[in-house]
């Protein structure tokens, strides 16, 4: 498994984020991670991508633990967290440079041309990232996140601002990107993770309620939609 989660715990003096979740997560497939807000979504992913540590249990990523081997667990990342942080004075362009030199990218150019075209940004590509529109802010998040070619790709609310037409074009990536590598997908939108991924986990207050392919979550709520699922298990 390109991600292992067991017994992973996160406290925050006496209130807990996340209590006791295990999990997998496998190349090839989509994994949606859903809940309400402070249900431990972020923290989770803020746990695999080495930035806190957890309070107990373990992570690990492609075979790395993320306290014991930080750096290399970072090497196998790409990360696009909630708050897009970027560096607004560059421009485009310039900011995919950077981002290859400091993961020594080799064929830089042709790496930046490649993934400029993937995610939609040519004609964006000479402007100042402070000068784009939300949407296109995000898509300079996503195209620094898949630069390195990382095996595991951790996207949080990755289509976050987007009108509808280029919604559809970075889910389109989100699944072509997901047939090689694993993909752990987090948002609000059911319909996100009805058009894009391929098992789901619900984690509410902490905890891990349901955990497995979209279409046996279906199976075990006849007659109701995602959205009604979540809401129920949600409302426990």
């Amino acid at each position: 498994m390109s991600i292992s989660v067991s017994n992973l715990t996160k406290d925050y003096g006496r209130q807990t984020a996340v209590e006791g979740i295990s999990f997998e997560a496998s190349v090839g497939k989509v994994l949606g991670f859903l809940g309400p807000n402070g249900a431990g979504k972020s923290t989770t992913m803020k746990i695999l991508t080495c930035f806190i540590p957890q309070t107990s249990g373990s992570a690990k990523v492609c075979g790395f633990d993320v306290n014991e081997a930080p750096v290399e667990v970072r090497k196998n990342i790409g990360y696009l967290p909630e708050h897009n942080p970027l560096y607004l004075e560059m421009y485009v362009k310039e900011a995919l440079g950077f981002i290859c030199d400091i993961h020594q990218i080799a064929n830089k150019q042709e790496r930046i041309k490649e993934v400029i075209e993937l995610t939609g940004l040519g004609a964006e590509q000479f402007k100042k990232i402070g000068a784009l529109s939300k949407g296109y802010r995000q898509r300079v998040g996503l195209a620094q996140a898949i630069l390195p070619d990382p095996k595991v790709l951790i996207l949080d609310e990755p289509t976050s601002g987007l009108d509808p037409n280029q919604v559809v074009g970075i889910r389109s990536l989100i699944r072509e990107l997901g047939k090689t590598k694993t993909v752990i997908l987090s948002t609000h939108i059911m319909q996100e993770v009805e058009a894009v991924c391929d098992q789901v986990i619900i984690i509410n207050k902490g905890k891990i309620v349901a955990d497995g392919e979209l279409n046996e979550l279906r199976e075990g709520y006849p007659g109701k939609n995602l959205e009604e699922i979540f809401i129920e298990l949600t409302n426990k």
